[in-house]
């Protein structure tokens, strides 16, 4: 197959964690071409299809020069047999139009995954309102008072803004309130900005566990990201150490109830996040975490990832 992958650039790669280049190793092993683009790359043209400047590129196995890059050109999207949308957070303007534009090349004829229409419904702090039976308490505001009461009701809290990626912007307040006044205006900006609150997890000492839902199926391990020092958040981005497991009966619970909900809709790919026996995040737009739990647990993630894109294809 002729594969796109529309993903940061290549450049930035850290091939040791990324789980877009363990997709795009995968797919090379079983015969597939690898091209490449940015997002900036895509463009729409009154008489012209959805298309994009792309690489055509070989991975060489090294871990610092790790592609050639073989040739340029124009391309149609709906000319590859698959197109696999993996640009990071934040979905901002620029992303939501790039969905637009995705789901113009779907009405011409490309295999889109994760669906643009998909993604753009499933904001990944806010997806799990749709499930609240598997949620901590949780509230979404932009009032001021809304949060404060939250906070008598429930005690430690965690805040964090709608827009954020790796544990960005995150914080947390004990029961004694301190700086809740400043972080309240920090995310909120007097009203500006919503922002989401839960109640604090215990079960974060324990990880941030990442169950990933292929095909909408749950993988059998998931990652779950420990905080280290005195950090709250598990993200591997904030320093969080990723301890590869068998995912519990609870995870199993929740992933095999929103799995054939959420690839109904077009959603390849899922990360859900997990903290004790809560779900707190559906993650949709480049849901990672392949290789850590591939290289610990021995189970090829990008191997089902493929297997499930082909059954598609």
């Amino acid at each position: 197959m002729n594969i796109l992958f529309i993903a940061d650039p290549l450049e930035s790669f850290k091939i040791y964690k990324d789980t877009t280049f363990s997709m795009m190793r995968e797919a090379q092993k079983r015969g597939h071409q690898v091209v490449a683009c940015k997002m900036t790359d895509v463009r729409w043209q009154q008489g012209e299809a959805v298309s994009a400047q792309v690489r055509e590129i070989t991975l060489t196995g090294q871990a610092d020069a790790w592609f050639t890059q073989t040739a340029t050109r124009r391309a149609n999207l709906k000319d590859f047999d698959a197109v696999i949308m993996r640009t990071d957070p934040p979905f901002d303007s620029e992303y939501f139009y790039a969905t637009h534009l995705l789901s113009q090349a779907e009405r011409e004829g490309a295999k889109v995954f994760n669906s643009p229409a998909a993604l753009r419904n499933h904001p990944e702090k806010l997806a799990i309102l749709e499930f609240p039976q598997f949620i901590a308490p949780t509230l979404v505001t932009r009032s001021e008072a809304d949060i404060r009461a939250f906070h008598a009701l429930h005690g430690t809290i965690i805040l964090k803004p709608l827009d954020g990626m790796g544990g960005m912007g995150i914080f947390k307040v004990g029961v004694d309130g301190l700086n809740l006044g400043a972080i309240i205006e920090t995310l909120n900006r007097d009203g500006a900005q919503t922002v989401m609150v839960q109640k604090f997890l215990p079960g974060i000492a324990q990880g941030d566990k990442r169950v990933l839902l292929i095909g909408g199926k749950p993988v059998p391990f998931c990652l779950a990201r420990i905080p280290q020092g005195g950090e709250v958040r598990g993200n591997l981005a904030a320093g969080g150490k990723g301890v590869a497991q068998p995912i519990s009966a609870r995870d199993r619970e929740i992933a095999e109830a929103l799995g054939p909900v959420l690839f109904a809709r077009g959603l390849m790919l899922v990360g859900l996040d997990i903290i004790g026996e809560s779900l707190t995040e559906i993650n949709v737009t480049s849901p990672t975490c392949f290789q850590e739990i591939t290289d610990q647990m021995g189970c090829d993630v990008a191997a089902l990832f493929w297997d499930a894109v082909e059954a598609a294809v």
